[in-house]
């Protein structure tokens, strides 16, 4: 019988689609659909791989409380992964956060904390902070995505054999937004080692640290970066889960060609993702233009545009200023 013992059976294995419509001319462009996982989104991978990593350890233990700082997904990935094992989690999210995502970790019996958006990052106020506060308040285990190796590591062993399979070893060029970091380094690393000459390019929202820390070494000042309304990508810091030595070069993307690029995705592909995703793939088509037809571009939609529906709408993207008219 074809009956898995868990949810978490499903993870992974996810279907690399060819963009033709979006891109018909020159390279191939062909986009890894990660809201092919469980909770819909790349994030899924990580959530158990930190889970399992800290059980082997010893730092988490049976009747704990996981805490995690979230743009939402990683939240939800945990929150699987919490539920199969036995443990209650507590998420911290920005005000930016969407209300589906919000919605959707309440429905999996998280707890979701929300903090200000427009705070530094060692503000005491800022999402990271109250993790890190209910940490020592409660003796929490905080996985922390930004800092925990199990992040990349996890699409090492898994995204990366999975994208050098499904392409035979073909690709030249891995495009991909950078959030924590983790899935572009740890499916570069396997790239690489399998064959150096492959291009990876990092997408980076205008206004955040990646594409200046790429090119200068060192961070921006404070008054160089802004706030950004894209989703999922972008940092006002360098985590430990960014592996820079593997990048080779970062592109940055506004957020109204981010959210034009999730439209167009729909309209010509029928694949809907959300803004992280339209700044990926537009990113990706850029580099597949440069390119000579023997080449292939392969790049990542993290998860689906259905939980920012709240965002992805007319009215909510006339009032910033990010539609025509």
């Amino acid at each position: 019988m074809e009956i898995l013992d868990d949810f978490l059976g499903t993870l992974g294995n996810t279907p690399l689609v060819a963009l033709r419509r979006y891109h018909p001319d020159g390279a191939l462009l062909a986009a890894k659909i990660e809201f092919f996982n469980p909770g819909s989104s790349v994030k899924d991978r990580i959530g158990i791989a930190m889970i399992e990593a800290a059980e082997r350890d010893g730092t988490l233990k049976p009747g704990m409380t996981i805490v995690e700082p979230t743009s939402g997904n990683t939240g939800l990935g945990l929150a699987i992964a919490a539920i199969l094992r036995g443990y209650r989690l507590i998420c911290t999210a920005s005000e930016k956060i969407s209300k589906e995502k919000v919605a959707m970790l309440e429905a999996h019996g998280a707890e979701v904390v929300i903090c200000p958006v427009d705070v530094p990052a060692d503000d005491p106020r800022s999402y990271t902070k109250v993790a890190e506060r209910i940490r020592d308040q409660q003796g929490a285990f905080l996985p922390y995505q930004y800092f925990n190796q199990a992040n990349p590591e996890a699409h090492y062993r898994s995204t990366g054999p999975e994208i050098w399979r499904q392409t035979d070893g073909r690709l030249t060029h891995w495009v991909a937004g950078i959030g924590t970091g983790g899935t572009i380094s740890g499916v570069a690393r396997y790239l690489k080692e399998r064959n150096p000459g492959v291009r990876v390019v990092g997408v980076d929202p205008v206004g955040s640290v990646y594409a200046y820390f790429q090119e200068h070494g060192r961070l921006p000042s404070p008054d160089e970066l802004r706030l950004y309304l894209i989703d999922g990508i972008g940092q006002s810091y360098v985590p430990e889960s960014y592996w820079p030595e593997y990048i080779d070069e970062v592109v940055t993307v506004d957020d109204r060609t981010a959210y034009r690029a999730v439209f167009e995705l729909a309209r010509s592909e029928a694949i809907f993702t959300g803004s992280s995703g339209g700044a990926a793939v537009h990113a990706a088509r850029e580099v597949a233009r440069r390119l000579p037809a023997e080449a292939l571009v392969i790049t990542l939609l993290p998860d689906s545009g259905e939980r920012y529906l709240s965002k992805l709408n007319d009215e909510w993207l006339r009032e910033r200023g990010l539609l025509d008219g």
